[in-house]
């Protein structure tokens, strides 16, 4: 039964809110620090490591003060792993297909937008959800600056032919509420990702929810 929409579009984040990347990544930067010397760390170091596109979290995973041309090498090395590994061991969050096929059925538009690089970003959301129509999927690229800033969600709404205040912003981290409020979105933080509660408590995420079954409630 359709049911009169709160909000007519929905923009998700992709790692830690759509798919569980967390081992994958880790796996994809120690293997890289393992080959250059560099002690690896553990996986749950990475809930804070990643985040800001693969630049910042190579920086953090290096030695403090190294150089540029070592974060150059390094960043090379680590695109060239994951552009063979990028799948390997993702799953999607339990409950997500199910929330995502019910959007749909409501008519709800839907789109993704990621720190992650733009081509990455279509692989994933292509592999794993080939049967969601994600009216727009936008990753870090020439133009669209890493989150927070708020220019690649403004796009995606302009794509969307909605206003940004008829649009709910899903996320697990502060990147991804500050995004939404620095673009007039409804910021939704989301506990089954990367990072924890009270991150999304100081960002000001308008809610905060556990489960993915507990969206359907905010948002239609």
């Amino acid at each position: 039964m359709m049911v009169k929409k709160k909000f007519k579009g929905i923009i998700f984040d992709l790692d830690g809110t759509l798919l569980n990347t967390l081992s994958n990544l880790a796996y994809s930067y120690n293997s890289v620090l393992a080959e250059l010397g560099f002690p690896s760390h553990p996986t749950e170091a990475y809930k804070v490591f990643v985040g800001d596109g693969a630049r910042q979290c190579m920086t953090r995973c290096l030695p403090r003060n190294s150089s540029v041309t070592l974060i150059e090498t390094a960043l090379d090395l680590q695109q060239r792993h994951y552009e063979n590994n990028w799948q390997q061991g993702v799953p999607v969050y339990d409950g997500i297909m199910p929330l995502l096929n019910e959007l749909e059925s409501q008519e709800i538009k839907l789109a993704v937008l990621s720190n992650k690089d733009h081509r990455f970003t279509e692989k994933c959301v292509d592999f794993f959800f080939p049967e969601v129509n994600f009216s727009v999927v936008q990753g870090f690229d020439v133009g669209i600056p890493h989150k927070p800033d708020p220019k690649g969600a403004i796009l995606i709404a302009d794509k969307l032919q909605l206003d940004v205040s008829e649009i709910a912003f899903i996320g697990d981290t502060k990147m991804d509420i500050s995004t939404a409020r620095a673009s007039g979105m409804f910021a939704i933080g989301v506990l089954w990702g990367f990072r924890e509660k009270e991150e999304l408590v100081s960002a000001k995420a308008d809610r905060i929810v556990a489960r993915p079954a507990d969206l359907t409630g905010i948002l239609f």
